[in-house]
């Protein structure tokens, strides 16, 4: 992925979907003209280092698992479900599924065990692989709702006892063999289902997603065409497979271009991870870039002289940017002779944290905030923002490196058709869509219509080709007053200050526009002692008229009717664990009403209101 022309040398392996028809048949075709390059890095916690495996691995280790599945009662289209963390364990089950012509259906190791068991038993999956039988065990008491299941694979030792007649639970290790064995093939067939992606849930139910191996083929490639990979390429995978945008884009991809994924150890050792494997290439969603964003503001403390060396770096950075990008001529005599200095002691360690030789930083799954977007651009982090949904598998549009505009999501892909309708729906035709959603008839002719058309309940504006979403129609609010506003724009702005973790705008029907907040406990403290408040209640109403002249202060470029004129806050944080966040960490609207009914209904009923507390601007950093 690069900000000019790539080399042809480093493009000729780029196998195309038309070559590669089918996902087991690209890795043939990969291991084929790259058999001893690396494939994956992967830490070995036994050993205490990280460890590589060639092309030529990978498929030998993918057949050893085909010739099981040869053999395991389970026919082309039957479903297998893999709740795995990533690795080559994922990859090889998912490859060896496709070459046997069997669905994979990937579950979010994050996401509840009921969840998860409706996901089981809503695609009818016959087979399960798990990683630990600790997983198996809190998936069991569900049992109920997936009796189609017959046996689970578990990548760790089966101790006597776990090893249940039904359905059968057996070792990973004991089911695999050592060698491949010789299997009747399975006919390739691009245009069979290859998964079914189950989407997030965040207003309701989730709904299955049916995609082919042409559809996520094709899109892989699309995405070659705006944002060119190179085979010298290393990405760092930190996004759970089970997520169709690192499925397509940091998984496939990469083996199309013969580039390397080294594996994340996970969330809590991700800023380790990225000193260590210094990768060029990797998919964030906008939550992993504004913790760094806030973590990176708080390591420069709060004073004066700090807030005006950012700033600077920053508007000397953008203008070196924007030269680039051919939007301004030059930067100017003070940015060039500061850049230097600014390089050495500022935007020099921000690139460092992330390894130091990242050419491409991919931002998707929700919207990017324009400040935490500018703010890693200046430093030479250079992100990109790109929009998708499932139902595409999932790449619709992006911006190139060479043709980047912070506060769009880019042009659509080359084959991808966009437009708005009159009511500002992004309607999109690509040839990467859904087949339907799994069992769901009635919700498939919703979402697409007769021709052909994927409405993806976005508002959005189209100007120069470019798209710029501005929400979601299932999440605008409209206020009594007939004012409508996006609540996941006013989130954003609002998550941008350290002291607020998380937010959740309310209004609908409503008189004002309201919020309840997750507050970081440490920030908080700090303020209101410095303000005389007390810290161990953020819900009183001195907290609620220090909170929103903050949020005042925060959204001071929003207009009139979405300003948070009153809030309710709180230490407990929503996690996937509890139910209130979507396994892609997005918040459960419907699950947060229901869970502060009684805070919100008093946040309308003249407790906390704003005709009770000042809400002018004040300094909020």
């Amino acid at each position: 992925m690069d900000h000019g022309p790539v080399p042809s040398s480093q493009l000729c392996d780029l196998i195309g979907a038309g070559l590669a028809g089918t996902l087991a048949n690209l890795l043939a075709e990969r291991a084929r003209r790259s058999s001893d390059a690396v494939a994956y890095r992967e830490y070995d916690p036994g050993a205490s280092a990280w460890r590589e495996h060639s092309w030529r691995m990978v498929a030998r280790r993918v057949a050893c698992v085909a010739s099981v599945l040869a053999r395991s009662h389970l026919a082309p289209g039957d479903r297998v479900a893999i709740a795995l963390p990533n690795g080559t364990t994922w990859v090889a089950i998912d490859l060896a599924a496709a070459s046997r012509g069997l669905v994979v259906v990937p579950l979010y190791l994050r996401d509840s065990p009921e969840n998860q068991a409706f996901v089981l038993g809503h695609a009818g999956a016959r087979l399960l692989v798990v990683d630990t039988v600790e997983r198996w065990r809190a998936l069991s008491p569900h049992r109920h709702l997936f009796p189609e299941l017959r046996q689970v694979w578990v990548d760790a030792a089966v101790a006597a006892g776990d090893d249940a007649p039904s359905p059968a639970l057996r070792a990973l290790a004991d089911v695999v063999p050592s060698e491949p064995q010789a299997t009747d093939p399975v006919a390739p067939d691009p245009n069979r289902l290859a998964t079914i992606i189950y989407t997030s849930g965040t207003t309701g139910r989730a709904k299955g997603v049916m995609l082919t191996h042409r559809a996520l083929l094709l899109n892989a490639e699309a995405v070659c065409r705006v944002i060119p990979p190179r085979t010298t390429d290393l990405f760092l995978s930190c996004l759970p497979l089970a997520h169709a945008f690192e499925r397509t884009v940091g998984y496939y991809l990469p083996m199309m271009a013969g580039a390397t994924v080294a594996y994340a150890r996970s969330i809590e050792t991700l800023a380790e991870d990225f000193r260590t494997v210094r990768p060029t290439a990797f998919l964030g969603v906008p939550r992993l870039y504004e913790r760094a964003y806030a973590a990176i503001r708080a390591r420069a403390g709060g004073g004066a002289v700090e807030r005006a060396v950012l700033r600077l770096a920053v508007a000397a950075g953008w203008q070196i940017f924007e030269t680039a990008q051919g939007r301004r001529r030059r930067p100017s005599a003070w940015a060039r002779l500061a850049w230097p200095a600014i390089d050495r002691r500022v935007a020099g360690p921000v690139r460092q944290a992330f390894g130091g030789r990242v050419r491409c930083a991919v931002s998707g799954g929700a919207a990017l905030d324009d400040e935490v977007a500018r703010f890693f651009i200046a430093m030479g982090v250079p992100i990109v923002e790109g929009y998708g949904l499932t139902e595409a598998a999932p790449v619709i549009a992006a911006n190139s490196l060479a043709d980047n505009l912070p506060g769009s999501v880019g042009r659509p892909l080359p084959g991808i058709e966009a437009r708005a309708t009159a009511e500002g729906e992004l309607i999109v035709r690509t040839p990467s869509l859904m087949t339907g959603y799994w069992n769901d008839p009635a919700q498939t002719a919703l979402a697409v219509d007769a021709g052909g058309w994927l409405h993806t309940d976005d508002i959005v504006a189209i100007r120069d080709g470019r798209i710029f979403v501005r929400g979601r129609i299932k999440d605008v609010l409209v206020l009594a007053t007939g004012e409508k506003t996006a609540p996941s724009l006013i989130e954003a702005s609002i998550t941008r200050d350290p002291l607020f973790r998380q937010a959740f705008v309310v209004g609908e029907r409503r008189p004002y526009v309201a919020a309840v907040v997750v507050l970081d406990r440490e920030q908080w403290q700090t303020i209101a002692a410095r303000d005389n408040v007390a810290a161990d209640r953020p819900d009183t109403d001195q907290a609620a008229a220090l909170l929103l002249r903050r949020l005042a202060a925060r959204l001071a470029g929003f207009p009139s009717h979405a300003q948070i004129r009153a809030v309710h806050a709180t230490f407990d944080a929503w996690t996937t664990e509890n139910g209130l966040l979507t396994p892609t960490l997005k918040i459960k609207r419907d699950r947060l009403e229901r869970r502060y009914a009684a805070e919100i209904d008093r946040l309308y009923a003249g407790h906390f209101q704003s005709s009770r507390v000042p809400v002018e601007p004040t300094d909020s950093k």
